[in-house]
């Protein structure tokens, strides 16, 4: 508890030292009024990886049960979810990937960041040394699944 502590600490610490949060997206900005302020942390939906599909009846079961999201917000909200907090693949890394990397990343700009298999190991000893609470039995499967599944093709 005390590594998940310090790593968050961290990145609010980066956050503020780089000026602070940019112009949200629509989609963030529902998501953090009618999700995140309302009902429950961002942390559970960070850890979803879901389909756009899945993310929508999701949203659909939200609202019967009281959140507040007018019809015209449902697709700019499901579309914001899928593409940062949408799927990814299957293997031994994704519940390290869903469980440490989302501390402090949002999965779009993980998917989108294609390094090769070196790189992949200096961005995570990086993390490392940010404060990342990656043990060293997790270094070499969350290392093996990035590079297998967001790797310089």
């Amino acid at each position: 508890m005390v590594l998940v502590s310090s790593a968050l600490a961290i990145c609010a610490l980066v956050f503020a030292a780089t000026g602070g949060a940019q112009e949200s997206e629509p989609g963030e900005r529902i998501m953090n009024a009618s999700c995140v302020d309302a009902c429950h942390s961002v942390r559970v939906i960070q850890t979803q990886a879901m389909t756009p599909e899945a993310w929508g009846k999701t949203v659909a079961t939200m609202i019967e049960m009281g959140a507040k999201v007018s019809k015209e917000d449902v697709p700019v909200l499901v579309q914001y979810l899928a593409q940062h907090h949408g799927p990814v693949p299957e293997g031994a890394g994704k519940q390290i990937l869903l469980n440490i990397c989302t501390m402090c990343h949002d999965l779009g700009r993980i998917r989108l960041g294609r390094r090769s298999t070196e790189e992949w190991e200096e961005t995570l000893v990086s993390m490392l040394n940010e404060g990342a609470p990656l043990s060293e039995e997790q270094f070499p499967v969350i290392h093996a699944y990035l590079s297998k599944n967001f790797g310089i093709e």
